[in-house]
Parts: C-alpha cells; structure tokens; sequence
C-alpha cells in the first residue's frame, strides 16, 4: 500500500520523501520510469494539489482557508481533466 501524505494546512508545504524527490526530479529530468512517473503524477495531483480533500475549512479563518485550499484543488483538477480529454485527431 502506498504512502499517504498529508498536509496539516493548506498553506504548509506538503509531505514528501525520498522516493518522491527523485521522481519529481526525474520527471523534470525526461528520465523517469514509468512507476516514477506515476507516482510523480499522483503526487502532484493527491498530495500537492488536495484534489480529492475537501476543501472546506472551519474556524475564524476559514473563508480565508478555504479559498486557499480551493485553489489548490482547481490545479489538481485541471491537470485531472487533461488526462480525460479526447484530442482531436486532424
């Protein structure tokens, strides 16, 4: 099972480990595995962007939170809708 990262608030920089370092590193790279890769992928999408928390954030600084927290996921499910799209074929 894989790791499961969390940030503790929406403004902290995420978790991450070594594994997650070299992937990112050679994703960027042109290098990567197809399991680093993936796991590059899943990172940024699960991890780094929130996309699948929710995204409410209770408290005096909630709005503020939230509108935090909703960014980050609009990045996550942009790069998710990428994934789904049908590319034209010309």
């Amino acid at each position: 099972m894989a790791k499961r990262f969390k940030a503790p608030e929406p403004w902290q920089p995420v978790p991450y480990d070594a594994h997650i370092i070299a992937s990112m590193q050679a994703l960027f790279a042109g290098a990567a595995t197809p399991h680093q890769q993936q796991s590059a992928a899943r990172w940024i999408v699960e991890v780094a962007a929130g996309t699948y928390e929710q995204p409410f954030k209770p408290g005096p600084d909630g709005d503020r939170l939230t509108a935090f927290m909703c960014g980050r996921i609009f990045v996550g499910q942009q790069v998710v809708k990428m994934t789904k799209l049908k590319i034209k074929q010309e």
